[in-house]
């Protein structure tokens, strides 16, 4: 009892001190403390959803267009008994065009969409069941992808996905519809060289006009085959953990010595950078760093070899998203320090990737 009274008069004195232990983020000054966190992370959650919304809104736009047109040129060519069947050809280069937006809308909705994965397996599933850590870096991939955003899937993944579920039918379509243009305008084509001349158009042979559609169709379909490995889509209907046969139906807890991560994390890591400082003051900054980064220092001994000067080199790695704070310590500090910053293939220790972590 008397332990305890002393520590609550403790915290009465000093109530920042019991707030200083639990504050999780510093902003210019400010404590953040994880009631604060967990309110700002839901509404970056609410904001990157509402994007990829939008997003997913834009999608069904140009899928939209593609079936509109689709159904208009159709009703057009077997509105009339001769002619029109160039309008089909027409919608197909159309359609071609919609599939290259949709694709390239597809990646912009899978850079907000991976965002909001990434928060929901990394930073909700933990807290609806506390011992489930799919991964320790979490936060500085998001704040990473915050800083420097990419698109998570490439140009080609994107065509495929939205080829093979959505545009493939619509071809299909097209196709049968000119087709069948051909063969049943204005009368019954009486053989299958009948039905290609009267393919002809603008003075090209109807040859020429088969084999372009063919080739065509052919290169779309050897792309939709040859991107299906590609997996890298947040935003798809799959499973979204590595290793997850290995973990009971029932429990989420990982395997002894088993980890698991998002598999759509990009796989080359966080990038890191390793500073060079040279300074005149190494002692006030090393504790500047130490202090407000909570990042080790390496301190080495170097000279100048044109003025012979003696010279201290503090030496520290950090990730990309440290380095402006810590250029604000260094010239807040030490405006005459020179600071060399270089990237670092990979980083291994305390606060970066664990030395024994298997891939």
């Amino acid at each position: 009892m008397a332990e305890d009274d002393q520590q609550k008069a403790a915290q009465e004195q000093d109530p920042e001190k019991d707030q200083g232990q639990d504050a999780v983020w510093t902003y210019r000054g400010y404590r953040i403390q994880p009631g604060e966190f967990n309110t700002a992370m839901v509404h970056l959650y609410r904001g990157e959803l509402t994007r990829a919304n939008a997003w997913r809104h834009r999608l069904d736009a140009t899928t939209n267009w593609a079936v509109v047109t689709t159904g208009a040129a159709i009703s057009i060519a077997f509105s009339q008994t001769r002619g029109h069947h160039s309008v089909i050809l027409l919608t197909l280069l159309l359609v071609t065009l919609f599939l290259f937006i949709e694709a390239r809308r597809y990646r912009y909705y899978e850079l907000w969409s991976s965002r909001i994965r990434l928060m929901e397996t990394d930073f909700f599933a933990g807290m609806l069941v506390p011992p489930f850590k799919p991964s320790w870096d979490w936060a500085e991939n998001l704040a990473e992808n915050l800083l420097q955003p990419s698109h998570p899937i490439t140009m080609w993944e994107a065509f495929g996905r939205r080829f093979r579920r959505n545009y493939m039918w619509i071809y299909i379509i097209v196709i049968c519809s000119w087709i069948a243009k051909l063969w049943l305008h204005p009368v019954k084509a009486a053989s299958w060289q009948d039905m290609v001349a009267r393919a002809g158009f603008l003075g090209l042979p109807g040859e020429y006009l088969f084999y372009f559609v063919g080739f065509m169709l052919t290169s779309l379909l050897v792309i939709g085959i040859l991107t299906t490995p590609l997996q890298e889509a947040s935003g798809e209907v799959l499973p979204h953990l590595e290793e997850i046969r290995e973990v009971p139906s029932l429990d989420l807890r990982p395997p002894a010595g088993k980890g698991i991560r998002a598999w759509f994390r990009p796989r080359g890591g966080r990038k890191q950078q390793l500073v060079h400082i040279i300074t005149a003051q190494p002692e006030i900054i090393a504790e500047g760093i130490l202090q407000q980064m909570n990042r080790g220092v390496t301190r080495l001994n170097g000279k100048g070899m044109y003025s012979g000067e003696e010279r201290t080199v503090l030496m520290i790695a950090l990730t990309v998203t440290e380095v402006a704070r810590l250029k604000a310590i260094v010239r807040e500090l030490d405006p005459e320090a020179f600071v060399i910053v270089s990237p670092a293939e990979d980083v291994f220790g305390e606060g970066f990737e664990p030395i024994g972590k298997q891939e």
